[in-house]
């Protein structure tokens, strides 16, 4: 592990000494965690969070939030896109202000970005008062209160993993979906990636371990798991079984109580016919995949160490559709890679439009210092990748308009989540997701009464029922809650969600199912206001059960 010195800090915004507690004794010191980048950071943000509560936080109220008046305020980083600077830099600019007004306050850095700039973060922003890496995420309570005892930023970064993330507590955003990591790190040597670089190379959780840490997640309310990796297909390879991945799939669907398992992300060089039949066979394995493309040609897929070509991309796809036909499949896609002709370009508009994604997830290339790529020659100009750019996005458009117009007239079961949609509280609509991960905005009975936030923050405080009528004592049957799935029928599509609004008709398909998720939901949030915190409802994770998820560290089978 290596300690990086300061650099001198003005006065004015030196990390300084505060007391343990807050301003006010009566009440403990409270934290925000701003998270930039994948899941993987939204899971480590998770770890983050469990650590602070452990260590005697609490979760910053939803306007304390809003107004910056948290007591910690942790910026969970990402580095694999060339604005990843900026935006941090940015959300540090507006918080030194905030800190120079607020003797107290402090800022943490984690995440991919302080891995890869290390000390340069307290030398750009010496306002901060702690930055840690992507390996000893376990560090950020020690080093808060070390920056508090001595007065000075405090910077530590390892070199290699400490304690796997997942033996670390958990306050989870979520109470009827989770993630749970099953490796960390990478073995590919991808060109344009510097994560391999940042998080070191793959590490496997023991198959029983994940499945602990899936079993606690479901008897504590959730009914959809999300299973992590930097590449899945890869787990096992560390313990010596490379049928491990298909297997935890359908060790997945012996799982009481559990409906919904994902997986992300899984790389199409590793993907075998033993997880399309995993997936096929296992009920609650659900019909979507994210399968990261990069580029169409295969030139460019050569340069970028991917070790794959597009005829393989495309015959995966055709055999996950022959055993899931409405299988929805998202991608990866880069424009503009070093050496990219015209031609390799119409290679990847070609391999796009055969694939019919749902959905891609388009990056213009900026090379990331460290990679081989960024050393590369024929560097493209701003004005050709940008070009090709809205050539694909007008292209993915289409298909993902059509592919979703393919949706309109079928019956689906939509898990209702927490979050609303720009536009529900005007519609008296709830947001939610299909089984194919597609968002899907569905329409109450007129004479339902929503309980969406717009519709909460207007009915008044008092108690829990008049605060918000999911939490009501005489619940409506047909009004669901976060967690409760609803059975509709799309009505409408678009290019990124479905409408549906049968319940609107006369007779139209509307069958709410209560859901163990959707009860410890309201549990959390009974329990939220009857104490007086004025967290949001995205705020505590875990469902009925309020502890951390602790697991033991895997070991290496010799």
């Amino acid at each position: 592990m290596s300690t990086i010195a300061p650099a001198p800090v003005p006065a004015a915004l030196a990390p300084r000494a505060v007391p343990a507690a807050s301003a006010d004794d009566a009440r403990p010191r409270t934290y925000v965690v701003r998270t930039l980048g994948c899941q993987m950071n939204v899971h480590d943000s998770e770890h983050m969070a469990g650590m602070l509560e452990e260590a005697g936080y609490t979760r910053a109220s939803a306007d304390d939030e809003a107004s910056n008046r948290a007591d910690v305020v942790v910026i969970n980083t990402c580095a694999v896109r060339e604005n990843a600077a900026t935006r941090l830099y940015g959300n540090l600019g507006q918080l030194a202000s905030v800190k120079a007004a607020r003797p107290g306050m402090q800022i943490a850095v984690g995440g991919c970005l302080a891995q890869k700039d290390r000390g340069t973060i307290v030398e750009k922003a010496p306002w901060v008062d702690v930055v840690f890496g992507t390996h000893n995420l376990d560090a950020l309570p020690v080093l808060l209160e070390r920056a508090r005892h001595n007065e000075a930023a405090q910077v530590e970064i390892a070199e290699s993993l400490q304690v796997f993330p997942s033996t670390l507590p958990t306050k989870r955003e979520s109470v009827y979906a989770g993630w749970v990591s099953i490796s960390v790190g990478c073995n590919n040597t991808c060109t344009f990636c510097i994560v391999p670089h940042l998080r070191g190379k793959e590490r496997d959780r023991r198959p029983g371990e994940v499945l602990a840490e899936v079993g606690a997640l479901v008897e504590a309310g959730a009914i959809e798991v999300t299973l992590l990796g930097q590449n899945v297909n890869s787990y096992g390879v560390e313990f010596g079984d490379r049928g491990a991945f298909a297997k935890l799939l359908r060790a997945c669907g012996t799982i009481d109580g559990l409906e919904r398992v994902r997986f992300t992300s899984p790389h199409p060089a590793a993907f075998t016919d033993d997880v399309i039949a995993a997936m096929a066979e296992t009920p609650n394995v659900m019909p979507q995949l994210h399968m990261p493309l990069q580029s169409g040609s295969d030139r460019i897929l050569r340069a970028m160490r991917r070790s794959y070509r597009s005829e393989r991309f495309l015959g995966i796809l055709d055999r996950v559709r022959a055993v899931m036909p409405d299988a929805a499949i998202t991608t990866d896609i880069i424009v503009g890679f070093p050496g990219e002709t015209e031609e390799d370009f119409a290679e990847t508009m070609r391999v796009v439009e055969a694939s019919r994604f749902s959905s891609a997830f388009m990056f213009q290339y900026s090379p990331r210092p460290g990679t081989p790529a960024a050393t590369m020659d024929e560097q493209l100009p701003k004005e050709v990748v940008q070009e090709r750019f809205e050539r694909l996005q007008a292209l993915q458009e289409r298909i993902a308009g059509e592919e979703s117009a393919r949706q309109v007239g079928r019956t689906i079961d939509v898990l209702v989540g927490e979050g609303a949609g720009r536009k529900d509280g005007a519609t008296h609509r709830v947001t939610g997701r299909a089984p194919d991960n597609r968002l899907v905005h569905l329409a109450l009975p007129e004479d339902v009464v929503p309980g969406v936030p717009d519709d909460a923050a207007s009915a008044g405080a008092g108690t829990p029922g008049s605060v918000d009528p999911r939490l009501a004592d005489d619940l409506d049957a047909r009004l669901p809650r976060p967690g409760d799935v609803v059975t509709v029928e799309v009505t409408r599509s678009a290019p990124h969600h479905l409408i549906a609004d049968s319940a609107l008709a006369d007779g139209g398909t509307f069958a709410v199912r209560r859901t163990r998720s959707g009860d410890a939901w309201a549990t959390r949030e009974r329990a939220r206001l009857g104490g007086g915190d004025d967290d949001h409802g995205h705020g505590h994770g875990g469902g009925a059960a309020s502890g951390p998820v602790v697991l033991g560290l895997p070991t290496v089978r010799a």
